[in-house]
């Protein structure tokens, strides 16, 4: 009997369905993860010798992260003194860096450290992270699981080696263990909108959570 190009003799076909091993199998990412991830990334944090608040997770340019920042004492107390607090308008914010608006525009009340991807699939943390990974140091979190896999040491580790990203698991009892450490040597890009709109998120975030306005000099 004449077989069928990319066929098998014994493949068998009923009610016009082929076998359920010629189905694609779907990817499912290990797991799972923490409830707390927020603790997960201050873990992270801590372990990559980040100095700064971890900031509870936001959805920045579509992505939710974790950013690490920093209060800058002199110039948050500057614009209080103005009453100039945290603006989150992109739009404003795109036109602080401007020539001709550098002298007016308002100085920078936070540094921002790093920023830290808490999530199940590296595929999705690299695309969450790496947007910001040209203005900071950036770190992924996976789950414990995902070490043990091909796709981890064939595909992860060497996409977050050449973003520079810091690559870090964290097993079920919520201890963070650093697997790669993200490059220093990576081509970072100087302040710009994003940058600058990146700040002031975390500006808005820092008061909120320590309500330091309140309590400013």
């Amino acid at each position: 009997m004449a077989v069928t190009p990319g066929r098998t003799g014994s493949t068998s076909i009923a009610g016009g369905s082929q076998g359920v091993d010629a189905c694609p199998k779907r990817a499912v990412p290990p797991g799972p993860l923490p409830d707390d991830t927020h603790a997960v990334a201050r873990a992270a944090a801590s372990a990559l010798g980040w100095n700064g608040e971890v900031l509870t997770e936001a959805r920045v340019l579509g992505r939710k992260i974790h950013m690490v920042a920093r209060l800058r004492p002199e110039a948050h107390a500057e614009r209080i003194a103005n009453d100039y607090g945290p603006v989150i308008d992109r739009t404003e914010v795109a036109t602080w860096t401007w020539p001709e608006l550098a002298d007016v525009a308002p100085s920078p009340a936070v540094d921002i450290t790093g920023v830290v991807v808490v999530t199940r699939h590296w595929r999705t943390a690299l695309a969450s992270v790496v947007p910001f990974a040209r203005y900071f140091d950036a770190a992924i979190v996976l789950p414990a699981e995902a070490a043990v896999t091909h796709d981890y040491v064939d595909n992860c580790l060497p996409r977050a080696r050449a973003y520079g990203v810091s690559l870090l698991t964290v097993d079920g009892d919520e201890h963070v263990h650093r697997d790669l450490s993200g490059s220093t040597e990576r081509i970072m890009l100087g302040t710009d909108p994003i940058s600058r709109w990146c700040q002031e998120l975390a500006y808005e975030q820092i008061l909120d959570a320590t309500d330091l306005e309140a309590s400013a000099p």
